[in-house]
């Protein structure tokens, strides 16, 4: 009986770990345990090599999601996902700074054939060049993605907090009068809760770019100047080998960090830009850029214009001049088409409504029945006992109840025109 227990438990434990890993719960601890170990432990080149190649294509992943998603609210995780990134980023660093400043006296190949890779293919051979380059990604990530995305968090949390009564109500009154279910008017205020969160925790979200930034910047000058420190006084090199070997490795760990690091902040202003916007961007863009053919045909005589002024190469304003005048020409036929089958659809969704039927009245309506008298017949109508409007009326009732047949009021009118004994109907 204990063979069964053991078993049982075993397997329960196996079972649980393999359902927590489908889950994604152990996958997420272990990934965050992986981030702290490497900003502990040193990292063999092999794996930092596997490290820096997720970095980019979670960098990368987390870009094609914003742009594919119709609403901010489809990727409510994404500041979690951007500190999540952004630890990976800062412990890569740590590990880099670790390999660079141990091994960096041995050459170029201390730190990995990632970092190597990126240091030959922006550099070469000009270190200076690397420097430039990773400065100018500084600056586009840190003055001007970051800072942008950061404002435009910021306001938009700040609007979405003093809307949020307002809305409450408005979804209120609608439920109140009947336009909305209950389910749904929980859903807008479920949405409309994730709506502020989400946009208050992108406010915060953006500092974690814009330190990820300044740490990186840090991270660089102490890298070189303790490569050059490290190379002259402990390993004999001298200081124009120790400049080179540290500041190819430094330059070629940054590229790898802010390049993954500007993808993020993209992504980031991608996001808290398309308030208001729905569908996915690519989808946004070419609709609302088709819809005015004069802009692109105003862009084509720009390009024109530029392509014959001297001094200026023929060839690519020409093939620009060219490529927006077809996208006008071809976007203006599609505009006039379109509109022209809404007319011919709304003419025949008009031609196929029913006429309003007539009402029951009408078909029930009877013609008048006019008598008219001679001037000698008049003593009939107000005669004493015999009244000749009394005995029309009484026919008419007579004729219903034993007929069924209602005859429709008699009009007596006197005829001076007709002799004094004669009468017509």
């Amino acid at each position: 009986m204990a063979e069964p227990a053991a078993g049982t438990a075993g397997g329960f434990g196996f079972d649980s770990l393999k359902a927590s890993m489908a889950r994604g719960d152990v996958l997420l601890a272990l990934g965050i345990i992986c981030i702290v170990c490497g900003l502990i432990f040193p990292l063999p080149t092999w794996l930092l090599d596997i490290s820096l190649a997720l970095s980019i294509t979670f960098s990368v992943l987390i870009l094609m999601t914003v742009l594919f998603i119709e609403r901010p609210l489809d990727f409510t995780t994404f500041p979690t996902t951007l500190l999540i990134a952004t630890m990976l980023r800062l412990s890569l660093n740590v590990a880099t700074t670790r390999l660079i400043l141990a091994g960096g006296h041995e050459g170029i190949d201390a730190a990995g054939h990632v970092i190597k890779a990126f240091g030959a293919f922006i550099m070469g051979d000009n270190f200076v060049i690397g420097l430039i380059v990773f400065g100018i990604l500084i600056i586009i990530n840190f003055v001007v993605i970051t800072k942008g995305s950061g404002r435009i968090a910021e306001v938009a949390a700040r609007f979405s907090l003093d809307a949020m009564p307002g809305k409450q109500m408005a979804i209120d009154s609608d439920m109140s009068a009947g336009l909305i279910t209950e389910e749904e008017a929980r859903k807008r205020r479920t949405d409309l809760e994730q709506e502020s969160n989400f946009y208050g925790a992108m406010d915060g979200a953006a500092k974690f770019v814009r330190g990820d930034a300044i740490a990186g910047l840090i991270i660089t000058f102490v890298n070189i100047i303790g490569g050059i420190v490290i190379g002259t006084l402990q390993h004999d090199l001298d200081i124009g080998e120790a400049t080179h070997t540290y500041t190819y490795l430094t330059v070629g760990d940054g590229l790898v960090s802010q390049i993954p690091a500007l993808l993020v902040s993209i992504a980031a202003g991608l996001l808290v830009s398309k308030g208001g916007v729905s569908g996915s961007a690519d989808k946004a863009l070419f609709k609302q850029f088709s819809q005015y053919p004069k802009g692109l045909a105003l862009t084509s005589g720009t390009m024109s214009f530029m392509a014959v002024m001297p001094g200026l190469p023929f060839l690519p304003f020409a093939t620009l001049a060219a490529l927006t005048g077809f996208l006008s020409y071809y976007l203006q036929k599609e505009l006039i088409r379109t509109n022209q089958q809404r007319l011919q659809l709304a003419a025949s969704e008009a031609s196929k409504v029913k006429p309003a039927e007539e009402p029951i009245s009408k078909s029930l309506a009877m013609d008048i029945i006019r008598l008219e008298l001679g001037y000698g017949l008049l003593a009939l109508v107000n005669g004493e006992g015999h009244k000749l409007t009394d005995q029309v009326k009484g026919l008419r009732r007579q004729l219903a109840e034993e007929m069924g047949v209602v005859l429709p009021s008699v009009r007596i009118q006197d005829n001076l025109q007709l002799p004094a004994s004669d009468y017509i109907v």
